[in-house]
């Protein structure tokens, strides 16, 4: 039953326009690849390290590839033709072609059913370790379990993996069951994925696969320690966020922040790079059972709360029928959205209590992240300790899935041990006081509750209606998401998008998803 009367007919609507919208759209990804989806594919199929200059050797591969004119036909064609004309593996031709020894686009052709055999028999290997991460998850949460949803989810952010892992594992002890290690700043931008461990970030931590491993080992510990499954979460957005993405699925992480639209809008990473990068990154997470993360509560940083709520909304029908195409089920939907209306807005709370039940009944399997005020945080951290106090109870009076949690110091600094105490403190008191107050209370009947969702969902229908008909890439132009206009030809990375020819294959859709293209 709904709480806040939503007419089923309008949530039916806003999800075939979006569900169109993103028919639409993938028609074009189908058609495409890009540079960071075939490094991803090199990734996949073995090849791991850098060169003299630390260049990573899945960029060197690709790059040979480009070079050569033969991204078109993809990665995995040209490592498998490399690997039957040579006996080698992936990694050794990698480690010849950095040396100048081979250049892959110009060996003999071989007979393309033998290319197929030799790279689907290397592709299952990984595809078995992948399965086999997450049936450890499956066995760590059936053995030692995990902690109550909301999840308490904390970030760690020195910029030193070392010291991030001692924060990760106190937070743990303190009560947190989701770490999200903070990428340092701009990595995003960076094209290639740094290599080993690092010690030296600003903001954040280098997302490596070194660090992934280091981290995901340091939590299995704790998690043994404290009886209860921590799960670690990074970021695949960005340049190379499908490589991110395959990165973690080998290092089993559990959650990846991962949005169709929010490298384009925020970070200004060209469109068609984005929407061809995301389906693989999301096939990869869905496959390994990773909850993705989207950002939707970004777009209330850049624009108005109230004004705006409606964007958010249709982003998340978006998001959704993005993540099922490639195979994400809505269990592993993080749909994000936050509690960010100005403070000095009449009855806010009410209104911030409508947009996150109205969320909750909508997709009601996705875990959905709820964000915690950041925009409207002063630095006066006993007005702030109160504004997170009130974003936890609406938390917990709407069901969500995922608290990120807010931190009084917000606005000041990067959160020091005693600040992520107070706050996990802050959350447990209410989350365990209020628990069942959700199922207690019922909202007046044409009150202002019911009719601000019901509002909301009207407006998100009407854009969502109007972006089926216009399409997606000239809404972005028109900056409809988050107040962001995009060119379809703007921003970075358009460069290493390629049409796919007519003798492409990449292996781990089918195997991932069942089914070639």
């Amino acid at each position: 039953m709904s709480k806040l009367n939503l007419d089923q007919k309008l949530i039916e609507s806003s999800r075939n326009a979006a569900r169109n919208i993103a028919d639409e759209v993938q028609k074009f990804i189908d058609a495409h690849t890009t540079t960071a989806t075939e490094r991803t594919i090199t990734r996949l199929l073995g090849v791991d390290g850098v060169d003299e200059i630390e260049k990573p050797l899945p960029n060197v591969v690709v790059d040979n590839i480009k070079e050569g004119g033969g991204l078109e036909r993809g990665a995995a064609y040209w490592i498998g033709n490399a690997v039957v004309n040579t006996g080698l593996t992936p990694q050794e031709i990698a480690e010849k072609i950095a040396v100048g020894e081979i250049d892959i686009t110009r060996l003999p052709a071989a007979d393309e059913e033998k290319i197929k055999e030799v790279v689907y028999e290397i592709a299952e290997k990984t595809v078995e370790r992948i399965k086999a991460n997450r049936d450890k998850r499956d066995n760590y949460l059936n053995t030692i379990g995990e902690g109550k949803k909301p999840y308490l989810y904390v970030i760690v952010a020195t910029g030193n993996i070392y010291e991030d892992i001692v924060q990760a594992q106190a937070a743990a002890r303190q009560g947190a069951d989701v770490i999200a290690v903070i990428r340092t700043t701009g990595q995003s931008l960076l094209d290639y994925v740094p290599y080993g461990p690092t010690t030296e970030g600003f903001g954040g931590t280098y997302a490596t696969q070194e660090n992934f491993r280091l981290m995901r080992r340091a939590l299995d510990e704790v998690g043994e320690e404290v009886g209860r499954y921590i799960r670690l979460t990074n970021y695949c957005s960005g340049l190379c966020m499908p490589e991110i993405a395959a990165m973690g699925a080998m290092e089993r992480l559990d959650m990846m922040l991962n949005d169709a639209l929010y490298g384009i809008l925020f970070r200004d990473i060209n469109m068609q790079r984005t929407l061809v990068d995301q389906y693989f990154s999301r096939m990869i997470n869905g496959f390994a059972g990773i909850i993705i993360n989207t950002g939707e509560d970004n777009y209330l940083t850049t624009d108005d709360a109230v004004e705006a709520a409606h964007t958010v909304l249709a982003s998340q029908f978006i998001n959704e029928q993005f993540a099922l195409k490639a195979g994400i089920p809505e269990e592993q939907m993080g749909l994000g959205h936050a509690f960010e209306m100005d403070p000095e807005v009449e009855n806010g709370f009410l209104l911030e209590l409508s947009q996150a039940q109205m969320a909750r009944e909508i997709f009601p399997k996705a875990p959905l992240k709820y964000m915690p005020p950041t925009k409207f945080m002063t630095g006066n951290i006993f007005k702030g300790h109160v504004q997170n106090a009130m974003f936890n109870m609406v938390s917990i009076m709407t069901n969500q899935g995922i608290q990120l949690l807010g931190m009084l110091t917000e606005a000041i600094h990067t959160p020091h041990l005693h600040d992520r105490y107070l706050s996990i403190e802050n959350a447990q008191y209410i989350f365990n006081n209020a628990r069942s107050l959700g199922d207690e209370i019922e909202f007046k009947e044409g009150g202002m509750i019911q009719t601000r969702a019901q509002e909301v969902l009207k407006n998100a229908e009407a854009l969502l209606t109007q972006i089926e008909k216009e399409g997606l890439f000239p809404t972005i132009e028109q900056g409809k998401f988050g107040g962001v206009k995009r060119s379809r030809t703007g921003g970075k990375g358009l460069d290493g998008v390629a049409k796919k020819d007519s003798g492409y294959f990449n292996p781990f859709i089918e195997l991932m998803l069942g089914g070639d293209k």
